[in-house]
């Protein structure tokens, strides 16, 4: 009997230490990913996409799938220190997009590729002449120097094929998730208008333009409300 309870022993001792080398392994990302997972639910989802026409082009490419499937590699994006703070994160994202895209309508900027999004002194991304580096994706990547770098972080090459951009839906979120994380994160915590000036500022800030402010403002007012988490303070720049 003794010995029975003691092979017992050993063997419990073996699981545990067998989880705990598995625990050790497991990514890091799998929590920060199913936690976003649970926030950006299909109802969440859906609710924005829904309210765009059937005749619209992002109808039948953005999807909440795509998004998830952009997020493995920008795991830390929705991962803050708190719940509330990584829903407000996800909230003021999500507020941009639909500001940006006419709630999922719009894959590329209206009138887009008559304008001129060149910038000729960014010589680290020297523009191609035959393509044009106007708004494109969920969060309306324009500009050569961001189209290079964006492309150069998530497999494609943003200066001589930026319309892979509108072409893979899961390479569109890719893009709005990397300018997100080098623009806009590092600001997230001074509030919702910050994160407005870091998208458009120079367009819409210090009373540019407020009706546009406004609009980020409502939507992302809404996304906090359906996610039931306060706004915070500062929310127009």
């Amino acid at each position: 009997m003794s010995m029975r309870v003691r092979n017992m022993s050993l063997n419990t001792s073996h699981v545990i230490i067998a989880f705990v080398m598995i625990m050790m392994v497991v990514p890091k990302n799998v929590s920060a990913q199913s936690s976003v997972a649970d926030i950006v639910t299909s109802e969440f989802f859906n609710s924005i996409i829904d309210q765009a026409d059937d005749s619209c082009a992002g109808k039948n490419f953005y999807s909440r799938d795509a998004f998830l499937n952009a997020l493995n590699s920008y795991n830390q994006f929705g991962s803050l220190n708190s719940v509330d703070d990584s829903k407000r994160e996800i909230a003021a994202a999500f507020a941009h997009f639909t500001h940006e895209t006419g709630h999922f309508c719009y894959i590329e900027e209206i009138d887009g590729a008559t304008k001129d999004y060149c910038d000729e002194s960014s010589t680290q991304y020297p523009c191609n002449p035959e393509k044009g580096y106007y708004g494109r994706g969920p969060i309306q990547l324009s500009w050569n120097f961001n189209y290079g770098p964006a492309g150069q972080s998530n497999g494609f090459d943003g200066l001589n094929a930026p319309e892979t951009v509108a072409n893979d839906p899961v390479v569109s979120f890719q893009t709005a998730l990397w300018y997100w994380m080098q623009n806009v994160r590092p600001v997230i915590n001074q509030g919702f208008g910050a994160t407005i000036r870091a998208i458009n500022g120079q367009l819409e800030c210090d009373g540019a333009n407020p009706n546009t402010v406004q609009a980020r403002v409502n939507y992302y007012t809404q996304y906090c409300s359906q996610l039931g988490v306060a706004t915070g303070d500062n929310l127009t720049c």
